[in-house]
């Protein structure tokens, strides 16, 4: 049975007076948790450039292996896929093997898929590539913000766990920089560039250079002391918290980590279930958990508002509205830079006003954004070659389009990944974020590949009219499902 969450502060273990807390504050080695912390994040960068180099490379892949609507989305959803294996086995494998050597692996992936996608000379080979990057990103995306949130202090962790989502967003802001340089210099996408190679292929070698950063940096970060602790290794998972937090709050906190854990067995998928002596009478024994759909729901929310349209097809929509290639990929850059700005004011605000106002309001702002994107579509008409004919209501959709992107990374962009990384307890910590995981890349694939097919079927329109439901409903979600984690120690998280 799962120990059951600790509510008092000094029976925690946690320090007895102000001078106490004041004392050990001051003991922290809060450059050191940065750096780590930062670190980690770079698989956040890699994750986002991994997600938005596909942007600039539609047209590419449409000429190099000759596809069309169905191909070109599996082309783009392909990694995906790997990226819903990678996020489930991540986390149990976390559990055996610590959240540094995940890390270390999937940055080995990230070089292989970089490279191996520009070579790709098949469509078979090119998702072959395309997979084994998603693994990495899925891998990264849920270990990199249960790492952070593991090492870092209660009252500043919502703080460096938005890190993450700013590093996935600037990844994502570079790989559209980068898309646009380089199309814009060779001419075109499909033009060639360096050493006879068209310049697609080399918007996925820029992903080399950051990429080896990443292996060589996880060198010099220590492995989780919570994991540490779950293998029995309380001496190292000792020195770890010492020179992260003090002599003195190391102590505390190894004895509140040990208290946390299950010491019957190591965690396994089945503490997602309801155990048959659950104090809770609501809680039928064998189902699972609240928390656990919790999870999944916030993992899937964030995909069924369609955010990932705007980053893999940005180029095509905006072309489809009838923006040359190279404004669609200008365009592209400028949502970067708004995702950007939106990320730094939720870090600056996460730890004061808390995770759910946030999920709450954001909900709100892009149902709205993405009903006004609706109305542009409709009011639309279209040209004999198909183009979209949009008027004045063309710049409708393009600013309700960036302030629905903004209101994305205000909110279910990083506080997403906060609360997945720091919800669960820690013997539910990798099998929660397994689950959670696979749902949300499950969902983005789905989104993913159907756009394509909607876009040819229903229109813009009818596409993001299923978006702006998918928020609506996240609205509801947040409101009767969501509670508040502000400033709760992962030892007081409950199961």
């Amino acid at each position: 049975m799962l120990q059951s969450s600790i509510s008092d502060p000094a029976q925690a273990g946690s320090p007895t007076t102000p001078a106490d807390a004041a004392a050990e504050h001051q003991a922290e080695n809060k450059m050191f948790i940065l750096f780590i912390s930062l670190v980690a994040t770079i698989g956040g960068f890699l994750f986002g450039f991994d997600s938005g180099v596909i942007n600039g490379t539609v047209d590419g892949l449409q000429q190099a292996f000759n596809s069309q609507s169905v191909g070109t989305g599996f082309n783009v959803a392909s990694m995906l896929l790997g990226c819903a294996v990678g996020a489930f086995f991540a986390g149990r494998w976390a559990d055996i093997s610590g959240r540094r050597t995940i890390l270390l692996v999937s940055a080995v992936l990230f070089i292989i898929s970089a490279w191996g996608s520009g070579i790709a000379v098949t469509s078979l080979e090119f998702v072959i590539y395309r997979v084994l990057g998603g693994l990495a990103v899925g891998a990264a995306s849920v270990i990199t913000p249960a790492y952070i949130c593991e090492v870092a202090p209660a009252r500043y962790r919502g703080m460096l766990t938005t890190l993450q989502q700013i590093a996935i967003i600037f990844g994502l802001f570079i790989a559209f920089v980068s898309n646009y340089l380089l199309a814009n210099y060779a001419g075109a996408s499909t033009a060639m560039l360096w050493l006879d190679f068209e310049a697609w292929r080399w918007m996925f070698w820029v992903e080399l250079l950051p990429a080896c950063l990443f292996l060589v940096m996880l060198l010099f970060i220590p492995e989780s002391p919570r994991y540490l602790v779950l293998r029995g290794r309380t001496a190292d998972a000792g020195k770890v918290l010492t020179r992260l937090y003090g002599a003195s709050a190391a102590s505390r906190k190894l004895s509140e980590i040990q208290q946390s854990l299950n010491t019957d067995h190591p965690p396994k998928l089945a503490d997602l279930l309801n155990p048959a002596d659950s104090a809770d009478p609501a809680a039928k024994p064998g189902k699972l958990r609240k928390i656990v759909w919790v999870g999944i729901g916030l993992a899937s929310f964030q995909q069924l508002v369609g955010i990932n349209v705007v980053f893999y097809y940005g180029a095509v929509l905006w072309q489809a509205v009838g923006f040359s290639e190279a404004d669609a990929l200008f365009i592209n850059v400028i949502s970067g830079g708004i995702s950007i700005a939106a990320c730094v004011f939720t870090l600056l605000v996460i730890d004061k006003i808390g995770r759910k106002p946030l999920l709450k309001w954001g909900s709100v702002g892009m149902t709205v954004t993405l009903a006004l994107m609706v109305l542009a579509f409709l009011n639309a008409n279209q040209d004999a070659a198909g183009n979209l004919l949009m008027g004045d209501w063309g710049i409708v959709a393009l600013v309700s389009a960036n302030a629905y992107v903004f209101f994305f990374n205000l909110s279910w962009g990083p506080v997403m990944w906060v609360m997945l990384g720091e919800m669960f307890p820690n013997q539910l910590r990798g099998v929660g974020l397994a689950v959670s995981g696979l749902s949300q890349w499950v969902c983005n694939f789905l989104i993913t590949m159907t756009f394509p097919l909607l876009l040819a079927s229903v229109g813009l329109a009818g596409a993001y009219g299923l978006y702006t439901l998918g928020a609506l409903l996240s609205i509801w979600f947040v409101v009767s499902m969501v509670h508040e984690t502000k400033g709760t120690e992962l030892e007081q998280m409950q199961g």
